[in-house]
Parts: C-alpha cells; sequence; structure tokens
C-alpha cells in the first residue's frame, strides 16, 4: 500500500493531466472496483485525505480513489502518464485484462488498473466526502496535529507499542512502516516501547521527526518500493538520498556507526539502532 508522501505525489502529478477537464464517460469492467453510478462532470478539484485521493466534480459529486496494495492510475492521451504499481501496463496498450475503470476525457482516457482488486473508486456527495466512513475516522496528519493532542492520545493507548500506535490512522494519519522506523529513528525512541511511557518533550521529538521525514519523502518524490513510483512513471529517491535506517539492516547507523538490525515489531519489519533507540525509558 502507498504511503502518504506517495499518494501526495501522484495528487500533484494528476493536477497536471485532468484537472479541470471534462469527464465524457466512464466505464466500469468490474463490479467491485466501482461504487455507486458513474458521474459525468468537469474535475474541479483533487484533494487528498490521508491515503485516498478524491477527485470533485462540478456537479457536486466525487470520486473517491483508494489504490491500495495493486492499483495503478495510467492517463493516456497526448502523452502517458503513470501513477502507482509499476509494471509494463505503464507502457502497455490498454485496456487489458487488469483495466478495471475507464474514465475518458475530452482528449484522453484514464485507467484505473488493479490486479488484485483491492483498490476501489466510489461516487459520493461532494458535501458528504468528510462523512464518508473510511475518512471519517481519519486522524489529523502530523502537519495538523498538536504536541499535546499526540501525547494525550498516547497516554489513552498507554499500554500499545509506538509503533502500532503511530501506525494507526485514527491516532496520527499518514505515517505508514517506512516513515514510523524513520522518525522513530529520528527521535531515538524505541519502537517497543509502551506509547504511555513517551514524555511530552519525546511525543514533541516524534511529531517534528515525522513531520520533516515525510515532507523530504515528497519533496523527492516517494519512495521506491517495489510497488510504488512518482505520477510520471519515474522512481522517487528518499529511500536512496534521505532514509537513515529503513531496509538498511547491516549498515552502519549513520549517527553512531553502530550496525542497524531489523527486528519485527506489531507484525510489522522494523528497522533500528539498537544503540541510539534504547527500550528502556529514558
Amino acid at each position: 500500500m502507498p504511503e502518504l508522501p506517495e499518494v501526495e505525489t501522484i495528487r500533484r502529478g494528476l493536477n497536471q493531466f485532468i484537472l479541470n477537464k471534462k469527464i465524457k464517460k466512464i466505464t466500469t469492467l468490474c463490479e467491485k472496483s466501482f461504487v455507486g453510478t458513474p458521474s459525468i462532470g468537469k474535475v474541479k478539484a483533487i484533494r487528498r485525505f490521508g491515503k485516498a485521493l478524491v477527485l470533485d466534480l462540478d456537479n457536486q459529486k466525487s470520486l473517491m480513489i483508494h489504490l491500495r496494495m495493486t492499483g495503478q492510475l495510467i492517463y493516456d492521451g497526448k502523452e502517458r502518464y503513470a501513477a502507482g504499481h509499476p509494471s509494463d501496463n505503464f507502457i502497455a496498450i490498454l485496456p487489458n485484462k487488469q483495466t478495471r475503470v475507464i474514465i475518458e476525457f475530452e482528449d484522453g482516457r484514464l485507467f484505473f488498473n488493479d490486479q488484485r482488486k483491492f483498490g476501489f473508486i466510489k461516487v459520493i456527495k461532494t458535501n458528504d466526502v468528510a462523512e464518508e466512513s473510511f475518512i471519517k475516522k481519519l486522524a489529523h496528519e502530523p502537519w495538523e496535529m498538536t504536541v499535546t493532542e499526540l501525547y494525550e492520545k498516547f497516554q489513552r493507548h498507554r499500554n500499545s507499542l509506538i509503533k502500532a500506535t503511530i501506525l494507526d490512522q485514527s491516532i496520527i494519519c499518514g505515517l505508514g512502516n517506512i516513515y514510523a522506523d524513520e522518525a522513530l529513528f529520528a527521535s531515538k525512541i524505541h519502537p517497543e516501547r509502551k506509547a504511555g511511557s513517551l514524555s511530552k518533550q519525546e511525543t514533541e521529538a516524534l511529531l517534528t521527526a515525522a513531520c520533516e521525514v515525510m515532507q523530504k519523502s515528497i519533496d523527492s518524490g516517494g519512495s521506491t518500493m517495489a510497488t510504488y513510483v512518482k505520477a510520471d512513471g519515474s522512481k522517487g529517491d528518499y529511500l536512496e538520498k534521505f532514509a537513515q535506517v529503513f531496509r538498511r539492516e547491516g549498515k552502519p547507523c549513520p549517527r553512531c556507526g553502530e550496525q542497524i538490525i531489523k527486528i519485527r515489531v506489531a507484525g510489522r519489519g522494523t528497522h533500528i539502532c539498537p544503540r541510539c533507540q534504547k527500550k528502556g525509558t529514558k
């Protein structure tokens, strides 16, 4: 699944190709992949809520798009633009057997491809977007959250592991596995500490780190994981340029030189420096 920086990169890229363009026709090739009655209108805005994209139309309807694990958005017009799970579809003749929805514009078509059929497009009244169950449960993103708000949430989930806590989108929105590892390393917090053990000062350090690592990733076009690339089809370079611990097991810690290790926390592969990130509280 893409993390917030990857989806934000896709949102910015789509602005270049479909903003202010009119949808002429929507064809659904897989009923599971499209929820609601297809709606025709001009794309007035492209918004992001956590890891979901929302296309607002000029008819008071919106299309919510969630790529999930293997979703792709491929715009084919005067030039081809590919976003999401990289595969030969980026240069293949479309539609093909993985095409689930086709959105036709006046000068091109936007293909929603999804190999595993976990992603979807859903029609919602624009005024009801904020009340959509998926969106309504999302917490504030790091940039919108205060230290006090996050600290109080940690206290309410005091017995949960801190990594599991910050991965919970109802507690803080947008952090996935990559950026959770990076933020915990930057703030020198062990991922197996209990959320309630963090002081307010540590909470502030973690929130600041989360903002910084995610902004760097957005600026660099996202990570280069095997499943997601930049909106124009080229790879982001966050992991190569900025990642300090993620996918760097066996390499020296950039801060102290200790060997980075990989452990499992809350069922997720987790990268830490055992010297910088002590399991006990400070």
